[in-house]
């Protein structure tokens, strides 16, 4: 297994495609949320805390149900519910409501993201084969921050937050033209009455993502606002710590799949932390784009190691609901710590709030060493049974 992709056939570059289009609208939005709220709508730091948090306690529910659904109605039907709220939540970002229709407009957005994940996620794994889960969930993270790193430029470009709302209507709705030609080969397993998927393990994997995931509400809220005291080069950073992280999916995301995924878990952390530290100073514009890129490389590993640990110890009829609880830890996380990063910068200032993220790294590794001290997925020892297992099931 190269650097570059082989072996996937075109129906998987066309989830990745429509993965793309869905967070695109998204990426298109968020940078442009903070100051949107802050400065058109006369909110607090507090109120962007809360507007970027309500998205994931939203997701967090959401994916409860995403799961499920995409396990028992398949992958194909999360995905489209997913992009419809997509959708449905740039239109409603375009009344005029004031506050309130960001508030709705992020809690459709909430849900979006997580059916839309769940759905996208469940399915690369399956077209790819789960001997390169890793590889699979790294392309669908390309398709994430790819959207996410063209979002802001996509943004500037169209000039108004209003703009950018509906350029999220519109790539959603191109995402559900593109995905409604794509056929689906799953066919949902008989439900067994023990979930043995929902194991201590599984609890652990979602700690330590969600530890890592601290600081997303702290880039997201607050790097354009902490950096516009410090030469305002809080746009490009944005761009450059998502820029990194598609770059680094797509050729380094079958790493997981080739050396032992704790390996790259510990080495992500590191590099996240150097980037976090070097941020909170408020450094130069060089210094600090530099700073965002090593945080999005660092940021590009440990969802991967971990999510593809956990979908090789998880039957195929029960990944998807695996993945949705695994991200639902993720929302978790993102949703407390958005609140707890706004509480931080209105009290104690910007800086405080990324060393805040900075030190969830440290619980993040220490919660590690229960995802993969005893993991069988550790090997291609491992993976080479989990083909034969797979071939078996498939035939």
């Amino acid at each position: 297994m190269g650097l570059f992709p082989t072996g996937f056939g075109a129906r998987f570059w066309v989830l990745i495609v429509a993965t793309f289009l869905g967070f695109l609208g998204e990426g298109t939005v968020l940078p442009a949320l903070a100051p949107h709220v802050r400065h058109d709508l006369g909110g607090s730091d507090q109120t962007v805390g809360f507007a970027i948090g309500i998205f994931s306690f939203v997701s967090l529910a959401g994916r409860f149900v995403s799961g499920p659904l995409a396990d028992r109605k398949g992958r194909k039907a999360a995905f489209l519910a997913g992009l419809l709220s997509c959708a449905l939540a740039g239109s409603v970002c375009l009344l005029p409501l004031g506050l309130a229709a960001i508030y709705l407009g992020r809690v459709l957005q909430g849900f979006g993201e997580a059916f839309l994940y769940t759905g996208a996620a469940a399915w690369a794994v399956e077209v790819a084969g789960i001997r390169r889960s890793g590889q699979a969930l790294g392309y669908i993270s390309c398709g994430i921050w790819g959207g996410t790193a063209a979002g802001p430029v996509v943004g500037a470009w169209l000039g108004s937050f209003e703009r950018a709302a509906l350029m999220q209507v519109v790539t959603a709705l191109l995402a559900i033209a593109i995905l409604a030609r794509v056929s689906e080969e799953y066919h949902p397993a008989p439900r067994t009455v023990g979930r043995r998927w929902l194991s201590g393990k599984l609890v652990a994997s979602g700690l330590a993502v969600g530890f890592v995931n601290v600081h997303y509400p702290v880039i997201a809220g607050f790097l354009i606002l902490h950096l516009a005291h410090h030469g305002n080069s809080g746009p490009a950073a944005f761009s450059a710590y998502a820029l990194l992280i598609l770059i680094s999916r797509f050729f380094l995301g079958g790493l997981p799949d080739r050396i032992r995924p704790s390996i790259t878990f510990y080495g992500g952390l590191v590099c996240m932390a150097i980037g976090l530290v070097v941020l909170g100073t408020g450094p130069s514009p060089a210094v600090a784009v530099s700073a965002g890129a090593i945080l999005g490389l660092g940021l590009s590993f440990p969802w991967s190691s971990v999510a593809s640990t956990v979908v090789r110890n998880t039957p195929a009829g029960d990944r998807g609901s695996a993945l949705g609880v695994l991200t639902a830890f993720f929302d978790l996380f993102v949703g407390v710590s958005s609140l707890a990063a706004g509480a931080v910068a209105t009290k104690f200032g910007y800086p405080t709030a990324f060393m805040m993220a900075a030190l969830a790294l440290a619980a993040a590794a220490a919660t590690g060493r229960f995802v993969f001290s005893t993991s069988k997925a550790e090997g291609p020892a491992y993976v080479a049974a989990v083909m034969e297992v797979d071939a078996a099931t498939e035939g």
